[in-house]
């Protein structure tokens, strides 16, 4: 049974002035409260020794991006500083659990490998681009023969489309007139190779609409076309290409670094529609287009494929209290947290499936617990 406390007042005095103050026992109790809490607040807290030095590397990895070895580029398209780095990006962090119910984690960053490592429990984690990649794997289509158990706990935005721009010098209208015609283009692409196409999710993008098209980069250079392979869209050697006007087409995404770029040398997209088109949403992607809201200098909307989205997959079977705690790791770290919006995380966006944020994999069970009880996510989506 609860204590009933007899009204009554207490008297003591405050030992720095002097002065005597009054109190009920109520306010006694408050007065008490108040003082351990205040005690509380005064005690040390610490992490286990293992768990600083795994903290403190993790912490210094992450600055490595900000010494010395760095250096900044400019985004001309976006009016953007953008930082590069010495050093690598190619990442694989394990923790390992070393005691009685421990839990392990492994996290890694890229594509279809990392992928297909998450679906066959090599990985917990994998944060990926774009959305239509996870799409792929998760319905057994593309470069997957089956479907892949895999959910998704979160999508941070990053608003992208494929673009595939021809000079108007060209005369080129359409992509299907490239294969007819056998146009030998100069083009502007990432890395050609097989691994590159197997293994980045870009290039499978390029060559599957040109495919959709009925030529490849094969066919290119056997026309008596050259290809310009650039590690990431918005290299200065794209650049100074299409200033230069040694290339006459780019086929790339990333479009935010380059459209603008293009439109301003004297590029056309060319829409990616129809036959085309429903052969790629077969395999999973979303139609799109190359908005003149953002790009005023367009005639009109391009049609085209989605590339947006920077999802993190897990495998189906991961336990619902881990990937729970995975979002809570999100959401205590928001403000550290990378986005490609200049925009800072908004945790309801990582549910929302959005046009910068799109996702056709599930999320996982204890994903959208999460979301659900911190209000992010409404009942019944």
């Amino acid at each position: 049974m609860r204590q009933s406390w007899p009204a009554m007042r207490v008297h003591f005095t405050h030992l720095a002035s002097s002065r005597r103050l009054d109190l009920t026992q109520g306010e006694l109790q408050r007065w008490d409260f108040f003082a351990q809490e205040s005690k509380m607040n005064m005690v040390k807290h610490r992490y286990s020794a293992e768990i600083q030095r795994t903290r403190g590397l993790l912490e210094m990895a992450a600055a490595l991006y900000d010494t010395s070895l760095s250096y900044q580029t400019e985004r001309a398209a976006e009016q953007a500083m953008q930082t590069e780095s010495r050093v690598g990006y190619s990442l694989t962090l394990a923790l390992t659990a070393t005691r009685e119910k421990g839990i392990s984690f492994t996290f890694a960053a890229d594509g279809f490998r990392e992928l297909q490592a998450v679906s066959r429990g090599r990985l917990s984690l994998a944060w990926i681009n774009p959305s239509v990649a996870a799409t792929m794997a998760y319905r057994g289509k593309g470069l997957f023969s089956k479907r892949q158990p895999i959910r998704t706990i979160a999508v941070f935005p990053s608003y992208d489309v494929m673009g595939f721009a021809v000079h108007e010098s060209t005369g080129i209208t359409s992509l299907h007139q490239i294969r007819k015609e056998r146009i030998p283009l100069r083009v502007s692409t990432g890395t050609v190779s097989k691994a590159w196409v197997k293994y980045s999710p870009t290039m499978f993008t390029v060559c599957a609409v040109m495919k959709a098209a009925g030529f490849t980069f094969a066919d290119l250079r056997r026309w008596g076309g050259k290809i310009q392979s650039v590690t990431r869209p918005s290299h200065p050697d794209r650049r100074a290409a299409l200033e230069k006007g040694t290339i006459n087409a780019v086929f790339d995404e990333g479009i935010k670094s380059w459209g603008q770029s293009a439109l301003d040398a004297g590029f056309r997209y060319l829409p990616v529609a129809g036959s085309m088109l429903k052969k790629l949403t077969a395999i999973g992607y979303r139609a799109s287009v190359l908005p003149k809201s953002r790009f005023p200098t367009l005639p009109a909307d391009v049609p085209t494929v989605d590339f947006s989205g920077w999802p993190m997959v897990v495998n189906a079977g991961m336990p619902d209290d881990a990937a729970y705690a995975l979002c809570e790791a999100i959401e205590a770290r928001k403000a550290l947290m990378p986005t490609d919006n200049f925009k800072p995380l908004d945790m309801a966006q990582l549910c929302a499936n959005d046009l910068e944020a799109p996702f056709d994999v599930a999320l996982h069970p204890g994903a959208k617990r999460f979301y659900l009880e911190k209000g992010y996510l409404k009942s019944g989506v």
